[in-house]
């Protein structure tokens, strides 16, 4: 599978290293909240098993080192798109 890094190009997905789903949102702090809520025991531990495309975290660690967004369909490993994370609309 071959990522196309903004900054090198394409590259071996070996050189990359999967840090997750890209859509996943951090639950606001609730300072009164003394239990943990719902909100965050999904955060921690839920996740989607998609079946198609995909919008997943990347960090280029043996090139650029940046962060990515990589949108993927599962099934077949196609790429879609790379964008740097920085950049990137995420959510």
């Amino acid at each position: 599978m071959l990522i196309d890094c903004p900054y090198c190009g394409a590259r071996g997905n070996e050189e990359f290293v999967y840090r997750g789903d890209a859509t996943v949102r951090r639950p606001a702090l609730d300072a009164a909240a003394t239990e943990v809520s719902e909100a965050w025991m999904d955060y921690l531990y839920w996740r989607a098993n998609p079946a198609g495309p995909h919008r997943e975290l990347w960090y280029h660690a043996t090139g650029c080192r940046a962060w990515l967004i990589v949108t993927r369909h599962v099934t077949t490993h196609e790429i879609i798109s790379v964008e740097a994370a920085m950049r990137a609309q995420i959510g």
